[in-house]
């Protein structure tokens, strides 16, 4: 997979800091929630498959995970406002 080189890494942390200045930590901590909302909707999307594929009576490959031993909230939309009319 990619991997920056510590050369590569400096030239893209100058141009992050360039481009987003003092509003650096909060693009960074936006970033992390959404990556971690994706994660979540993911890990989501695999439960229910695999609950359907039980309720299916096909076999998984994996064993089950217990619903109760997951320890994360569910994600949630974002709620959807239309653009004002001009």
């Amino acid at each position: 997979m990619f991997s920056p080189s510590p050369g590569e890494m400096l030239i893209i942390l100058l141009i992050a800091i360039l481009l987003f200045g003092e509003k650096l930590p909060e693009v960074a901590r936006t970033i992390g929630k959404k990556i971690m909302e994706f994660q979540q909707g993911f890990r989501s999307l695999e439960r229910e498959f695999r609950m359907s594929m039980e309720s299916a009576g096909e076999p998984t490959k994996k064993s089950v995970v217990k619903e109760d031993t997951l320890e994360h909230e569910e994600a949630t939309a974002p709620k959807f406002e239309p653009p004002p009319a001009a």
